[in-house]
């Protein structure tokens, strides 16, 4: 198994390309599905998640196919998934289990071929994430339900989905996803009400409608879908990734440094630049990218997770550490998930002051982090550790670092182009 040697002190510089969306590009490609033409998606990162989607999407006989100039030094890929004939609707427990994602091929399956079956997902073990208002929009659509021996099947009446009204009681950005995808097919009208805004979400919804379906409210918490008799294949370029973007503000942020985000949208990463703003960065924005500077003294602040357009908890991780270097107390709500301050213990071997009550971290700084040997516990908190190791006097070994590849494209190759002394070996 790989680890990352990263010896800490070196101020990051540069520019670097931001990839495109991991979270968006696991709900686009299950798309596919829903016709029997080509999808073809532009900028699809190299990420072991895209991996391991495709594998699950060829157990239903989709075709997978790599095109263009895909050598292995670039960043990014051009892929195009043919569904022509869907040969199994079951998506096994051995595919499934490892990515949480996998649940998005309930909807699509379902609103296709009348019927899916799909094993309960995995994924980081960040708290509770429940598929149940996945299900009830379903139902709500006219689907039918059954769970058994760890598998959900849904079923279709005959004729397919009628489509229904659905209100969700909390924000889901997964459950949103997979109740549109079931009722661009479904044979009236539906609506979506408390429905996530996530710029996923709306790249998901700009894909759906590229391919022929009926979309109105798109960026807005109440969206209705007119069902269409089928949808086309279309090529689309996938969203750039806003928490990458984050994740490398955040690195060059901490050493004192300046970094060109390549390619980054500002209005899709607003509440993280805001936050950068709150702690002393400087931004600048232009229509081609991002430009985060620091001039090393940074300022403590609170902040609180909460849905889009609020601030992502997927960069909740990643600001604590840059906090850990503030010249006060800073304080942190995570209102996502429960159990997303696995990455505490880690900092804190490193030297961080960081208490927690609940789903509250107090973060004492400015703090002298040192090197250490530390083991990530889910994608986010992996580069929460990456950033500290960056600040940190001394090397620090990160262990179990597939975690970061499942989400942040070859890292180690991106933060060297900032100037940063990082290396990937064997275990």
């Amino acid at each position: 198994m790989d680890k990352l040697i990263i010896k800490g002190g070196n101020r990051l510089s540069g520019t670097i390309p931001v990839s495109g969306a991991k979270n968006a590009a696991l709900t686009l490609i299950p798309c596919a599905l829903l016709t029997e033409e080509p999808l073809t998606l532009r900028n699809l990162p190299r990420l072991a998640d895209i991996d391991g989607f495709q594998h699950l999407m060829g157990q239903f006989g989709v075709s997978v196919s790599i095109q263009g100039n895909n050598r292995p030094e670039d960043f990014g890929r051009i892929v195009t998934y043919q569904a022509a004939r869907v040969t199994s609707t079951v998506a096994p427990y051995d595919l499934v289990r490892k990515m949480r994602a996998s649940i998005l091929v309930l909807g699509p399956m379902l609103a296709r071929m009348g019927e899916a079956t799909v094993s309960m997902p995995g994924g980081c073990a960040i708290g509770n994430r429940p598929i149940d208002l996945h299900l009830k929009a379903l139902e709500a659509f006219g689907a039918e339900i059954e769970l058994a021996a760890g598998y959900v099947k849904a079923t279709a009446p005959k004729g397919g989905l009628p489509g229904g009204d659905f209100d969700f009681p909390v924000v889901s950005v997964g459950a949103t996803e997979n109740a549109l995808m079931a009722a661009v097919l479904a044979n009236g009208t539906s609506r979506l009400f408390n429905a996530a805004r996530e710029p996923e979400i709306v790249d998901l919804c700009n894909l759906l409608v590229a391919m022929g379906a009926e979309i109105e409210g798109i960026g807005t918490s109440d969206l209705t879908i007119h069902g269409v008799k089928r949808l086309h294949g279309a090529t689309y370029r996938v969203m750039p990734d806003r928490i990458e973007a984050g994740s490398y503000a955040c690195a060059a942020a901490i050493t004192g440094g300046e970094v060109r985000l390549e390619g980054a949208s500002a209005h899709d990463m607003a509440s993280t630049l805001h936050a950068l703003q709150s702690i002393g960065l400087h931004i600048e924005e232009d229509a081609k990218g991002v430009t985060v500077k620091s001039n090393g003294v940074l300022k403590p602040t609170d902040l609180t997770t909460a849905p889009f357009p609020g601030l992502a908890t997927d960069m909740q991780a990643q600001l604590m550490s840059l906090l850990c270097k503030a010249e006060g107390t800073s304080v942190l709500k995570e209102t996502i998930f429960e159990n997303r301050f696995m990455h505490v213990p880690e900092l804190a071997r490193m030297g961080a002051d960081i208490s927690t009550e609940g789903r509250t971290a107090i973060v004492k700084g400015p703090v002298h982090l040192t090197g250490a040997e530390v083991m990530a516990t889910d994608l986010r908190a992996s580069m929460s550790l990456i950033i500290a190791a960056l600040a940190a006097e001394g090397e620090t070994t990160v262990r179990r670092i597939y975690h970061l590849d499942r989400g942040y494209e070859r890292l180690e190759e991106k933060l060297q182009l900032l100037g940063a002394d990082i290396e990937r070996v064997d275990d």
